[in-house]
């Protein structure tokens, strides 16, 4: 039964120190959805008996059949804490009932954009690390995006059935594991430490990492047994907390804690004779139906079974037994609660990640303080399809006032720039919702601090937007996400009956409001392009596609299209001129490659056209050596303003050089998106402008005679400059016995792949592979591993790095100029590349 009505959910919104947003972040299949059921089965949403195996969170038909979850999901719980469970809470606090806003997000790495737009919208994170496989590649990855978001993580180490039924590790070996299972952890973190979230890294001693089986329901804190012993031997709480982690050594012989191992044989460490055998007993005793033995043990810990539970026997009773003495719903709780932030405490170092404009003004202050009377501030960080098709809900959270029915917003989209009309849109909200995993519930309204669903939104909101209420017109809107993967695979979609076009066109539109990370966009030869982080995403999208945006409408698709870039690798060997048309105006240009690290520097953001001028001189002239005067004569950066290429000024003193600074632009913007070579976009390219001749009367020099002269410039420049393409390269991790290890070489071998690491899992007979796979040869790769490996390798992909094509494309016969052959043929273009002579005129 549910423990709670929406009236008691809207009344708990209001006490934002009362609030917990969350959200259950891990590798693939390290148990996120398993764990998050027994935290709904503890709000009475699902019955206790069958969670773990219902995955209430995997909503989709798609998610219950792989195994796997592929959209994150909201559901918000009510729990009631008693008095004594509180009584070490130093916070503050509004009585005793807690509203927790957990989100459960996927581990693929294809779906990492779910992850992010997870994060933006929640506080605090719930990392999840399987004790065997230890922190993977995926781990990593959200820790990093996590504390990107300053978002403050605790951990649990899942799967703790497997230490005792399948590896039968002995107590201490078992420490060991999980003690390097933290310590790995806690690296990454410290890696992306961040002085205003101060110190994240996560502790067993002081309660912020709990031990959890998510499948069987059970998980403890170190909190639990202190309280535990600590009224049995009378002892402080706090006391018996620090001596059941780390060396500390029990002997119950002489009954006396020591630093170090005594050498006795009934000394052990804390950990091992307090927590970790007490379990494994129970455990054997369940397992091997010793009942006469068990239920004196469990009178002791003060666990009463119903007389039909008594009558299980072997796993179901395990179950049963360890869920009644150890419930993971309340271990987990307790750790959120102590240890995760509320909204008004989070908002305050958050605030400057999330707004955009002066941090001093009234809506940055409204947010600092989490206040429900001030204007309203509203992140929507992604779609979600609805019931009804073709139609979405607007998900996000609420960071200050509060959104309520039928209430008029403006929705600043992500190209909205202050002050202007662009991006920008007044409607009003038709219903406010709250998301409860399968079903939702309608309130009246939201106040901030809550996450909240909107309908009647979806027309005006692509993938993200910032909304706040209808007067409130001097609003900056919150800062758009940074996703940590890119769309790099795209395949080209067609109806295989001409009259489903006008659906195919709509179903598409819907597509890219569903997803944070699609691209969805048409070829100048008319074709449909979906572009996506992977295999598995493109194929999840795809399906979406047919099935629900097109009610099943018969699609074809191309072979996956791999975006390339286009870049130089010297200066160009002379200073290239060329002539306006109408033959006044001359404008000489240089091209050469950017220093190692600056294209990937603009890319995360560090470098922009919209920073400070000065800073961005500083950073240019200390890390990347240039001159401080040249770094504040870029003119602007590309293809689409903020690309890794850029113009750079070095005339002087020529006469209305300001007066064409647009339409150079405009052609650098043009030319590149479309580099000379493949018409695909160019990457770390830095052009000079020389010299330029202009002709003296203004109506010569307008934007139809430098436009055009300005981009055949570059692609002279650029063609002088030793061109070379630039291929996507995957990081692949792989998981694998030793004997699959020369089916993983073999494989890689054939598919340009190279390794760069590979280490043995201590204690673990598994080992793990690093390596490079270019993104062409990457389909089918997971196919033919499993082939080659008996099914015995598990490979997980990420999109890593642009690496060089070795060969020079403007060589007929060479293998990067059949690529460009066939990039061309693709797009339907001339076989033959223009000549230089095209660009490039003489005096």
């Amino acid at each position: 039964m549910v423990k709670f009505t929406v009236d008691e959910l809207r009344r708990i919104m209001d006490l934002k120190h009362n609030i917990r947003n969350m959200s259950v972040i891990a590798h693939v299949d390290h148990g996120k959805s398993t764990l998050t059921d027994s935290l709904v089965a503890a709000a009475g949403i699902i019955a206790q008996e069958v969670a773990g195996d219902v995955r209430m969170t995997d909503t989709r038909q798609d998610e219950a059949e792989r195994g796997i979850t592929i959209k994150s999901t909201g559901i918000s719980l009510y729990y009631e804490m008693s008095d004594n469970d509180l009584k070490n809470f130093k916070g503050e606090r509004e009585g005793n009932e807690y509203l927790i806003n957990l989100i459960d997000s996927p581990g693929h790495v294809d779906f990492s954009s779910e992850v992010t737009a997870a994060l933006r919208i929640t506080d605090g994170a719930l990392v999840v690390v399987d004790c065997v496989e230890g922190v993977c590649v995926q781990t990593e990855t959200v820790l990093r995006q996590a504390l990107g978001e300053r978002i403050r993580p605790v951990l649990t180490v899942n799967k703790m059935d497997r230490c005792f039924l399948e590896l039968h590790l002995d107590a201490e070996e078992a420490y060991l594991t999980f003690q390097r299972v933290i310590e790995s952890a806690n690296v990454i973190m410290a890696t992306y430490e961040d002085a205003l979230l101060g110190d994240v890294q996560v502790y067993p001693e002081k309660g912020t990492v709990a031990f959890s089986a998510g499948l069987h329901g059970w998980a403890f804190t170190l909190t639990n047994f202190a309280k535990m012993y600590a009224s049995k031997f009378g002892v402080d709480e706090g006391k018996m907390m620090s001596r059941l982690w780390g060396e500390n050594f029990f002997d119950p012989a002489t009954k006396k804690w020591t630093n170090k191992h005594t050498g006795n044989s009934t000394c052990k460490r804390g950990f091992v004779q307090f927590c970790y055998e007490p379990i494994k007993q129970i455990i054997e005793l369940c397992m091997n139906n010793q009942k006469d033995k068990l239920w004196p043990m469990l009178q002791k810990l003060g666990v009463n079974l119903k007389s039909e539970e008594k009558e299980l026997t072997g796993k179901a009773l395990m179950k049963r037994v360890m869920q009644s003495w150890l419930p993971a719903s309340s271990a987990l709780l307790d750790m959120i609660i102590f240890h995760l932030p509320s909204p008004a405490k989070a908002q305050k170092y958050r605030v400057e990640n999330l707004y955009e404009g002066p941090l001093d003004d009234p809506y940055a202050s409204a947010i600092r303080n989490c206040d429900p009377e001030g204007p309203l501030m509203l992140y929507v960080s992604k779609m979600i399809p609805a019931s009804d098709k073709g139609r979405f809900y607007a998900f996000g959270r609420v960071f200050s006032g509060k959104v309520s029915t039928g209430m008029k917003v403006r929705i600043m989209g992500p190209n909205y720039v202050p002050g202007e009309k662009k991006d920008l849109y007044v409607k009003s909200v038709q219903r406010t919702v709250i998301w409860m995993g399968k079903k939702q519930e309608t309130v009246e309204d939201v106040p901030c601090g809550n996450t909240v669903a909107m309908v009647g939104l979806d027309h005006f909101i692509t993938k993200n937007a910032t909304l706040t209420s209808e007067k409130e017109v001097d609003a900056h809107p919150i800062r758009a996400m940074k996703f940590s993967v890119s769309p790099v695979v795209s395949v080209a979609v067609t109806c295989k009956v001409a009259s489903d076009l006008p659906k195919l066109v709509e179903g598409l539109k819907r597509l890219a409001k569903s997803d944070p990370m699609v691209v969805c966009t048409i070829s100048e030869t008319g074709e449909h392009i979906i572009a996506a982080a992977g295999e598995l995403h493109l194929e999840i999208c795809l399906k979406d596609l047919q099935d629900d945006f097109m009610n099943g409408a018969e699609i074809s698709k191309s072979d996956p299209i791999v975006s390339f870039r286009e870049t130089v690798f010297e200066k160009s060997s002379h200073t290239v001129m060329s002539k306006s048309p109408n033959k006044h105006n001359r404008l000489y240009m240089e091209a050469r490659p950017m220093e190692d690290g600056l294209a990937e520097a603009i890319d995360d953001g560090k470098i922009g056209p919209r920073d400070d001028p000065k800073n961005r001189s500083k950073i240019l002239s200390e890390l990347f050596g240039w001159d401080k005067d040249l770094a504040k004569k870029i003119w602007c950066f590309g293809p689409e303003t903020t690309g890794p290429n850029m113009v750079v000024d070095t005339c002087k003193g020529v006469q209305y050089l300001n007066e064409i600074k647009d339409s150079v632009v405009v052609g650098f913007q043009l030319a590149s998106k479309e580099g000379p070579m493949a018409d695909e976009n160019m990457r770390g390219v830095c052009f000079e402008i020389c010299d330029v001749v202009l002709h003296a009367d203004a109506i010569h020099r307008g934007g139809g005679q430098i436009i055009p002269t300005a981009r055949r410039v570059f692609y002279a420049a650029m063609l002088t400059a030793k061109p070379r393409l630039l291929e996507p390269v995957y990081l692949v991790e792989i998981q694998a016995p030793e004997q699959a290890l020369g089916g993983i070489y073999s494989v890689l071998n054939q598919k340009r792949g190279h390794v760069f690491e590979e280490i043995q899992r201590p204690g673990t007979p598994l080992y793990n592979v690093k390596a490079y796979l270019p993104v062409v040869e990457s389909f089918k790769f997971n196919e033919s591993l499993r082939a080659q490996t008996g099914g015995q390798a598990f490979p997980q992909l990420v999109f890593d790095h642009w690496d060089v094509v070795p060969s020079d494309p403007l060589e007929p016969g060479t293998p990067a100029a059949a690529r460009v052959a066939e990039i061309r043929k693709k797009k339907g273009l001339k076989e033959q590349m223009m000549s230089l002579s095209e660009f490039e005129d003489k005096l």
